[in-house]
């Protein structure tokens, strides 16, 4: 069953905060996680709010330079849903 509009910008926001809470647990900086991912920061920084939505294969790209699992991202996005 796909997400509606509202539930996916909900789920986008708390990952976006799982997400900044995990770089700045690290901290690392949105450019220095960007470089390492090989990704564009202003794509960081658009995640981080809520603004953009991963795809997998990011998922999995953030969590190694992050050193936690994509399983555990994920489920903290989860935990924030409810």
């Amino acid at each position: 069953m796909a997400a509606t509009g509202k539930k996916r910008n909900q789920i986008a926001t708390a990952f976006g905060a799982v997400l900044r809470l995990a770089r700045t647990k690290v901290g690392l900086s949105q450019e220095a996680l960007a470089l390492a991912c090989d990704m564009d920061r202003t794509y960081i920084s658009m995640l981080e709010r809520g603004e953009r939505q991963p795809t997998l294969g990011t998922v999995f790209a953030l969590s190694e330079q992050l050193g936690v699992t994509a399983e555990s991202l994920v489920a903290q996005t989860g935990k924030a849903l409810h």
